[in-house]
Order: C-alpha cells, then sequence, then structure tokens
C-alpha cells in the first residue's frame, strides 16, 4: 500500500540585488558640483554678510554630512516601515503645515519654516514624504476600486488638496504645485479615469486665476514674466542676471571662481538660482551635465519602481522619482526664464538644510526598493498585482501524493 506523504515545494525566494551605483553615483556628482558652486558664488555674499567666505560651504557640508547619514538610513532599513506608520506621519505633516503658520520664522514674507536658533525645518519636506507614502500605500490597497470616484479618487485628492491649501497659505506655491502634479500623475499611472483628471484640473484653474490675479506681487511676477526688463529693478532682477549669466557662459563658461555673477549681482546664486552660476562659470555644457545627471536618476528612480517585489514600494519609488523630476523641472525652467519665477531649490545642488537632508533619505529609500530585498519570512505571500504592473512572487505550494 503506497503511504501518502506531503511535502512542501520550495519557496522562490526575490534575491536583492546590489546596490545601484548608477544611482549612487548620479548623486555624489550632483552633490560634488553644488558644494563647489556654492562656495564659488556665496563667497563674496558670505564675506560681506557673515564675515566669513566658507559661511555656507561649511554650512552645505555639514548638512551633507548628516544627509548621508539620511541617505545611509534609507537604503538599509527596510522601507516596508513606512507603510504602518503612513497615517501617523501624515498626521505629523498635516500638523506642521499648520503650526508653522501659527509659530514658524517668518522670511522674505512668507512662513515656511520652523527656526530654532540656527537650524530651521521646512514641514513642506516631511509633507513630500507623507503624502508619496499615504498615496503608495492607499493605492496599492484599492487596486480594484481605482476606477470609481468615490473610493479611487476623492480621497487622494481631498489629502493633496488640504496639503495644497496649508501650503498655499504660507505661501508656498510651487511645492503646492509639485504636489498636485505628483498626485496627478500618479493617480493617472494607477489607473484612474482620466475624466476624473481632467474635470480636477478644470476645477482648480479658476483657484489658480483667482490666486495670481487677486495677489499683487503674483500679478507682478506674471506680467514680469512677459516684460522683464520693465521689472529688472524689482521682481524680474534675478531673472534678469540668470538670464545674463547664462549668457556670458556661451558654451564652455568662463571657468571656475570667474563668474561675475558672483561679485553681488545674484543674491540667490547658491539657493534657487544656482543652475545660472553653473550656467557662467561651466556653460551650456555644464547645465547639459547637470540635466543628464537628473536624467540618470529619474531613469534609475523609475527602474527601481519597476523592479519593486510589492505594489507598495513600486508607487513609493515611482511617487519619490515623480517629485524630483517635477522640482528639478521647474527650477531650471525658472532659471531659464521659461516659466514665470518660483521659489523652488534645485535638489541635491542648491544650499540647503532640512530638504537637502530629505532629498537624500528619500534617494536612499529608492536605493532600498530598487535592491528588491526580500521579505524574510514573509516572502512567500504574493504581491499585490495592480495597473502599474508589479511582478507576482512565487508562493509555495502544498503538494500531496
Amino acid at each position: 500500500m503506497e503511504r501518502s506523504v506531503s511535502r512542501q515545494a520550495p519557496i522562490v525566494e526575490v534575491t536583492q540585488r546590489p546596490l545601484d551605483l548608477w544611482l549612487l553615483a548620479a548623486l555624489l556628482a550632483l552633490m560634488v558640483i553644488g558644494s563647489v558652486e556654492i562656495f564659488s558664488s556665496s563667497a563674496v555674499y558670505a564675506l560681506k554678510k557673515h564675515g566669513d567666505s566658507f559661511f555656507f560651504l561649511k554650512r552645505q557640508l555639514m548638512w551633507t554630512l548628516l544627509g548621508a547619514g539620511a541617505l545611509f538610513a534609507g537604503a538599509t532599513i527596510d522601507y516596508r516601515w513606512l507603510r504602518r506608520w503612513t497615517y501617523p506621519l501624515l498626521a505629523t505633516s498635516l500638523f506642521l503645515l499648520l503650526a508653522v503658520l501659527i509659530v514658524g520664522g517668518k522670511i522674505n514674507g512668507a512662513r515656511r519654516w520652523f527656526v530654532l536658533g540656527p537650524i530651521s525645518f521646512q514641514p513642506v519636506e516631511l509633507a513630500k514624504l507623507s503624502l508619496v507614502c499615504y498615496l503608495a500605500y492607499s493605492l496599492s490597497r484599492k487596486a480594484d476600486k481605482l476606477k470609481t470616484f468615490s473610493v479611487g479618487f476623492v480621497p487622494h485628492l481631498l489629502v493633496c488638496a488640504i496639503m495644497m491649501g496649508l501650503l498655499l497659505k504660507q505661501p508656498d506655491l510651487g511645492s503646492s504645485i509639485i504636489l498636485g502634479a505628483t498626485t496627478l500623475t500618479m493617480l493617472f499611472v494607477a489607473g484612474t479615469k482620466i475624466s476624473y483628471l481632467v474635470l480636477a484640473v478644470l476645477a482648480a484653474a479658476p483657484l489658480a486665476y483667482s490666486m495670481v490675479i487677486g495677489t499683487p506681487w503674483r500679478l507682478q511676477r506674471f506680467m514680469a514674466f512677459f516684460n522683464p526688463e520693465a521689472y529688472k529693478q524689482g521682481v524680474a532682477y534675478q531673472i534678469v542676471q540668470a538670464q545674463i549669466g547664462i549668457g556670458s557662459g556661451g558654451t564652455t563658461g568662463t571657468g571656475l571662481g570667474l563668474g561675475r555673477q558672483q561679485l553681488g549681482y545674484m543674491p540667490e546664486g547658491h539657493s534657487d538660482f544656482i543652475l545660472s552660476g553653473i550656467g557662467e562659470e561651466f556653460g551650456f555644457l555644464g547645465i547639459c551635465f547637470i540635466l543628464l545627471l537628473f536624467g540618470v536618476l529619474i531613469w534609475r528612480g523609475i527602474l527601481a519602481a519597476i523592479r519593486a517585489n510589492d505594489s507598495f514600494g513600486s508607487y513609493l519609488a515611482f511617487g519619490i522619482t515623480l517629485g524630483f523630476a517635477y522640482q528639478a523641472l521647474i527650477n531650471t525652467c525658472v532659471v531659464l526664464g521659461i516659466i514665470p519665477a518660483k521659489g523652488l531649490t534645485l535638489p541635491f545642488v542648491s544650499y540647503g538644510g532640512s530638504s537637502l537632508m530629505m532629498s537624500l533619505y528619500l534617494a536612499g529609500l529608492l536605493l532600498s526598493i530598487g535592491q528588491c530585498r526580500p521579505q524574510g519570512k514573509r516572502a512567500s505571500e504574493p504581491a499585490i498585482s495592480n495597473a502599474g504592473g508589479v511582478r507576482r512572487r512565487q508562493r509555495a505550494i502544498l503538494v500531496v501524493e
């Protein structure tokens, strides 16, 4: 009599890929170029204001060192912990966005920062992470309901709208545009009906129009975009100086440290308009190289989203990559005079504290997701299937003879 035995087929684990050296190299190159240009563009300004030519470079190197720790943490700690803390993280960021309007420090007419002595923190950086985490978590759970208006569309748009409203009160139009564009793009990729997305854009158009027309300084910026020479002593000053700097750089640039805009003509040359300093000192080829590095970052970020072994990681990597892409695109277009001025830095290149640290942590998450690390004991569970085409893992099958 043949004895019946049960045996389990071997579990097929997801092998952990090596660290993405392409992404790491692009990040390193952007930060090195940024640090060099920060010193070059801020030395005269720092000496005049703080009595130390290396003032901004020292602070940037300090934040870079702290950011390296954030990058390491993001790359080595399993990103799935964010899934468990999605809603506490979202609630915290909304609270901080509200609190900064009440107790935040006012700089250049805007309340965007919590200022603690020499250190400042922008809650919008945490908001970027929490919104992408919420969208990744929610979209991965509602894969079969994404085409429904009340479940697959409204909740995501509502959370984004609340964040955008708080940001516009600061005011921070640039960051709110990035959050809105990221949300709509993620919904599109997830499979939300295009008619819903078009409806959202059309509904937001009158509000955007009223905010520009109804705000005198925004209206001036808008008018300066069409005729910068008429406002070159006012709101268009930096735009005009940026174009002068880029134009004088030509194809190969004037040479490192030989730019004239750093002599006091460009007060934000180490921050929002650092690309103009790169264009002046390294020329058109320097700008192209920066854009090439961002192209590598976006390519590897999308590849990490494709390689992710669960839908949460896939959406998370895609959302992070979108945030970097939109911010770099808007900053570049502003400096080149393609769109009206917005107060946005160039990720990994511009001078910054909390923004650099959070950006490096987000880049670390891309490295973690791209490695596609196994889930340990739960590696035999199937990944969630969704419209983004996240691959399924194989399960152990109990075979009884």
